[in-house]
Formats: C-alpha cells, sequence, structure tokens
C-alpha cells in the first residue's frame, strides 16, 4: 500500500511526513511518499493533500503543477481512493473560498471557507494553538477519540459547510469553527494532526486503517 503526501510546493512537508511514516510503520500499512509525480499520485491507494497559506495562493500553486489536480481528482473522484486535506488542503475541498478575493474551490463538499469572526473581541485572530474537538458525527477516523480532546490550530479562516452531516466535528472559539469534514471517501481536518501529539497520530492511523 503506498500512501501520498503532495507536495505543490505550499507548505513544510516534513512534519507531515514523519508523522504518516511513523504510523504506517507501527500499524504495518506500508510506505508514505511525499511526491509531485501525477502517476505516483494517480497510483497511490491514499493521498494526503496538505496546505499552508492563503486559500488562493495555495489553489493557484496546486494548478500551475502541472496535472496533479487532474490526477488526485481522478484517483479520489473516479477511483474512490481515501482521501484527506490538512488546512488549507481541507479548505480547498468548498465550494468558493472568501480569503482577499473569491477563490473557486474543489467543490467536493460543498460550502464556503470565511473568516473567523469570534463573538468576543478579547479572542485574537488568527485562531493559533491548542483547542477542544466537539464531534459532530461519527466517523471511522475518528474512532477512538471523544470530545474534549485537543488538536492543534493556525488558520484565520474556516470552513462553513452546507451539509451539516459534512461536518465531522468543532470547536468553539467565540462561534463554532469547523475541526474536520467528511464524506464518502474524503475527510479533511483545519487543524494539524501532525502537530497533535497522540491524538493527531490516532487519526493519522485510523485514516492509513480505513477502507471507505
Amino acid at each position: 500500500m503506498l500512501t501520498a503526501i503532495i507536495d505543490y510546493e505550499s507548505g513544510n512537508l516534513h512534519s507531515a511526513a514523519k508523522a504518516f511514516q511513523r504510523m504506517a510503520t507501527e500499524d504495518n500499512r506500508g510506505d508514505v511518499t511525499v511526491t509531485s509525480d501525477p502517476d505516483v499520485i494517480l497510483s497511490a491507494d491514499r493521498l494526503v493533500l496538505p496546505g499552508d497559506g492563503a486559500f488562493p495562493a495555495c489553489r493557484k500553486e496546486l494548478f500551475d503543477h502541472k496535472g496533479i489536480f487532474e490526477a488526485v481528482e481522478e484517483n479520489v473522484i473516479k477511483n474512490g481512493k481515501p482521501f484527506m486535506g490538512i488546512c488549507i488542503g481541507m479548505q480547498m475541498l468548498a465550494t468558493v473560498g472568501r480569503e482577499y478575493t473569491d477563490t473557486n474551490g474543489f467543490d467536493w463538499i460543498g460550502g464556503e471557507v470565511v473568516h473567523i469572526a469570534p463573538s468576543d473581541p478579547a479572542l485574537k485572530v488568527p485562531h493559533m494553538g491548542w483547542n477542544d474537538m466537539v464531534i459532530d458525527n461519527p466517523h471511522p477516523v475518528l474512532d477512538g477519540t471523544v470530545t474534549g480532546d485537543h488538536t492543534y490550530f493556525v488558520h484565520s479562516y474556516h470552513f462553513k459547510v452546507a451539509n451539516p452531516a459534512h461536518r465531522l466535528a468543532h470547536v468553539n472559539y467565540g462561534e463554532e469553527i469547523t475541526a474536520m469534514v467528511g464524506r464518502d471517501n474524503m475527510v479533511g481536518m483545519q487543524f494539524h494532526p501532525e502537530k497533535s501529539q497522540g491524538v493527531g497520530l490516532r487519526l493519522i492511523s485510523n485514516f492509513l486503517k480505513w477502507t471507505p
């Protein structure tokens, strides 16, 4: 089994690769590779799309790397392979992102990415640090986690899903902020599982074992 972490020059992939490689080794779940090769992406058994920075810039970088998105789309949508988006990689699943300018997402999970607007002005944006997850809908990738588990966030925008069934978990930060989304063979995490210690490693392990 091969898990491909997609490299489109939009984020430091070292810590993510290390976490996925650790859990793949511990769980005997095959190999993990960091790649920008469309052929490798198309042949992989699982795909991970990270992303750091701003939605428009990440989307531009992804589509500027010829053939990557087409390979991801074919393997996820046509072939039904498990997919995980992390941070901006999750946000790009949305219909549209509204950071700086309206930018089309993949529209794989309906909704929009909007600025965090806490009701308490004392809460600063970006939302940075540890927060307690509230689980909204059960999912195999969430197995073994519970409401109150901590995960690590760094972001100023969040994903408002069109269908509440697609929000797997949220956190409270002056408003409800989407922490995880999912449907069919895809999941997305606004937080960084590779930086979320034991909880994050469990989520990665669950993803590597997940058969949609």
